[in-house]
């Protein structure tokens, strides 16, 4: 069955716009964590070798290693990471970089926006976009909308009348075989391929492509169907019966695209693509 999700988006070739490994300057006192071996230890400083430049680390007992500063040698908090030697005073800073991890682009007048659109089902889904890639879809014209749900996606679409230079690609939670969704998106796709996609995730609601880590839990909680899902996270945590306020925590501890699920990131990525990619 063809995998609707895709594997991890940060594996390295599965994606042209795909955000790749951080590249991390290897300031004195950051601990990393060699990616093959496992060892732990602060930066101390960098060495030129035959080999190229290599970082120095230190682990807690006061054990010194010398390690080759290869891409994604190492993790940072878990995470892949390349050192680079820091930058000297006076020299050029490395390309600043926006939250989906993309080089920025140079400040320059307002872009018209694309007669292209992503729908996304909420408002929480939009800001959560927003968030990672608002930089990258302000430089490409592109304008992301919430919809309030898809129950009237059929009828939206039409009204949208899409086209060779008008399309459309919607974002969906929870697009699961056999649900709703599901059948609501194969129709839409049916009726206006190729100018229409519905790609989705399979995550009840936005908030868990949000890494739990991220949000200071160790998982989402398991909701019983039936019961609000949102009300029962927060119950299950411990917050108060405030979505609104629980939102903004999770909104809060997102600062780019590290923190989000693959799936997410994936999805968005493609969206992007299809929005701004060459008509067929």
């Amino acid at each position: 069955m063809f995998d609707r999700y895709g594997p991890d988006v940060l594996a390295a070739g599965r994606h042209p716009r795909a955000p790749r490994v951080h590249e991390v300057p290897g300031e004195p006192g950051l601990v990393v964590e060699c990616a093959s071996s496992g060892w732990c230890g602060a930066v101390i400083g960098w060495e030129r070798t035959t080999g190229g430049w290599a970082v120095l680390l230190e682990d807690r007992l006061g054990v010194r290693r010398l390690f080759p500063a290869e891409p994604a040698a190492f993790l940072l908090e878990g995470r892949p990471a390349t050192l680079v030697r820091p930058v000297a005073p006076g020299a050029p800073a490395a390309p600043a970089r926006t939250a989906s991890g993309s080089i920025a682009a140079p400040r320059g007048p307002a872009r018209v926006a694309r007669a292209s659109r992503i729908w996304v089902e909420g408002r929480h889904d939009a800001e959560l976009v927003e968030r990672v890639w608002g930089d990258d879809l302000r430089e490409v014209g592109v304008v992301v909308e919430p919809l309030g749900g898809i129950d009237e996606l059929v009828g939206r679409v039409a009204a949208f009348a899409p086209g060779p230079d008008r399309r459309l690609v919607v974002l969906v939670d929870h697009l699961v075989p056999r649900s709703k969704e599901s059948r609501i998106a194969a129709e839409v796709e049916q009726r206006w391929a190729p100018h229409v996609r519905v790609l989705g995730h399979p995550y009840v609601d936005v908030w868990q492509a949000v890494k739990p880590r991220a949000v200071g839990i160790e998982a989402w909680p398991v909701v019983p169907p039936g019961r609000p899902w949102k009300a029962g996270v927060c119950a299950a945590l411990g917050w108060p019966r405030d979505e609104a306020a629980a939102w903004r925590r999770i909104l809060g501890s997102v600062r780019s695209y590290a923190d989000l699920d693959p799936a997410l990131l994936a999805r968005v990525e493609e969206a992007i693509d299809l929005v701004t990619g060459p008509s067929g």
